[in-house]
């Protein structure tokens, strides 16, 4: 997750954030989830601490995946922002990464309704996004500080990557968000990233049948400098489209 970085800061006035029902965390899956007071890493555990002194009404716990387990596509990103899922409870929501990703969702048939999360602390009035056939995750569940998670945070939460992959028994292409997002999923399958370069725009057909997709991450500093472009990110998801609805395309691992 590459982007700005946010300084901790108490806000002057507590506002309690009322969520629509389609922003509710979504029931945990045994072995996917691991739970609002995870301790595995305790960099992240302390800076969740001071998260919650500091902004008690928001999530700040590890952010559970959004959209049905039964999916054909899974999306992974790194981890959630400080001020979008960390608040949230839903992974790419109320910052600005949500703002390219759930749109291009919607434009090619992954979801349905609209997306009105929004920054801060504005109003959620009018979100009634859901998402279709597809999933979105990150291979870090806990906000780290200054958006950059240590390797040891993310081999810590690997587990859980891993346990939600098996979970999906009609799985058929993963988009990585980013070169971190892309080796946590050959990691959590168990497979060097050597054969596998990561590359915007790059797909790998994996040994278990999955179509790895690969694109910049959708943050705001890749997307203000150039790096990444709307038509570039849109691209991915498009070849993601073609593959599960060309002909022969299978409905489940065996």
């Amino acid at each position: 997750m590459r982007g700005g970085e946010y300084r901790l800061q108490r806000p002057a006035k507590k506002e309690e954030v009322d969520l629509p029902e389609s922003l509710d965390p979504l029931p945990a899956l045994p072995l996917c989830d691991p739970g609002r007071d995870c301790p595995r890493c305790p960099r992240l555990l302390s800076f969740r601490t001071s998260n919650r002194k500091a902004f008690p009404a928001w999530h700040n716990a590890p952010v559970p995946s959004f959209g049905d387990i039964g999916a054909r596509l899974l999306v992974v990103g790194l981890g959630p922002g400080l001020k979008g899922a960390n608040r949230t409870g839903r992974p790419f929501t109320g910052d600005y990464a949500g703002e390219l990703l759930y749109p291009t969702l919607l434009k090619f048939g992954f979801a349905e309704g609209t997306y009105q999360a929004g920054r801060e602390e504005s109003a959620w009035q009018g979100d009634t996004l859901r998402l279709i056939d597809a999933r979105v995750t990150n291979a870090v569940r806990c906000v780290p500080p200054q958006n950059k998670p240590l390797p040891a945070e993310i081999a810590n939460c690997r587990p859980f990557l891993a346990a939600e992959i098996g979970a999906m028994k009609n799985l058929r292409v993963i988009v990585a968000l980013g070169r971190v997002a892309h080796e946590a999923v050959l990691k959590a399958l168990a497979l060097k990233p050597g054969p596998y370069r990561f590359a915007h725009g790059a797909t790998h057909t994996l040994p278990d049948g999955y179509i790895l997709a690969d694109s910049y991450h959708c943050s705001r500093y890749n997307t203000n400098t150039g790096v990444l472009t709307t038509p570039m990110f849109e691209a991915v998801f498009e070849t993601a489209r073609r593959v599960l609805d060309g002909p022969g395309v299978r409905t489940g691992r065996r």
